[in-house]
């Protein structure tokens, strides 16, 4: 058996849907907040918030918040080409990078998540949590754009006040 590589995933899905659609699913905060987030504000370079129909830029900031979690993720848009390629920071040091390849009558999305350290912590938060939460969001990206559902669940918050992220799929 292969040794596996700690510090990077990668998740693939096709999504039937052109790649400007899916591109903009990740990089304005009014779609964004749609399928993934409960809030997303992108704030440019000045400082100033992006409008909510408009799409990141490289060099911004971003701040998101999750339906029932109560944690908030803070990080940095390191590239967005506006057309099939956005890398943001993530979790610390890490990366997550979204490339979009048009495919005839789909796009498919390619997620890496890298710059993971390795310690045992962070392979159990980082490698495995954060590589079975994109799998989720990706599919639910995918019923989203091509069926116009959604998994999540946005209402429920924390069940008998604790956070069952580890029991539920549907977070």
């Amino acid at each position: 058996m292969d040794t596996i590589n700690w510090s990077s995933f990668t998740k693939k899905i096709h999504l039937k849907k052109n790649i400007q659609t899916v591109y903009n699913a990740w990089a304005s905060s009014e779609i964004i907040c749609t399928w993934f987030l409960r809030e997303a504000v992108f704030t440019d370079t000045n400082g100033k918030p992006r409008k909510q129909n408009e799409n990141t830029e490289k060099g911004d900031s971003y701040s998101w918040k999750w339906h029932n979690w109560d944690g908030e993720e803070k990080g940095t848009i390191l590239e967005a080409n506006g057309k099939d390629k956005l890398v943001f920071s993530f979790a610390g040091d890490a990366q997550v990078n979204i490339q979009l390849t048009q495919k005839e009558d789909h796009t498919l999305l390619e997620l890496t998540q890298s710059n993971i350290p390795t310690d045992d912590t962070n392979k159990f938060k980082l490698y495995c949590g954060c590589s079975n939460g994109w799998t989720f969001w990706i599919a639910n990206l995918k019923a989203y754009l091509e069926h116009g559902i959604l998994l999540h669940e946005t209402d429920l918050g924390y069940l008998n006040g604790q956070l069952d992220c580890h029991e539920y799929i549907n977070s």
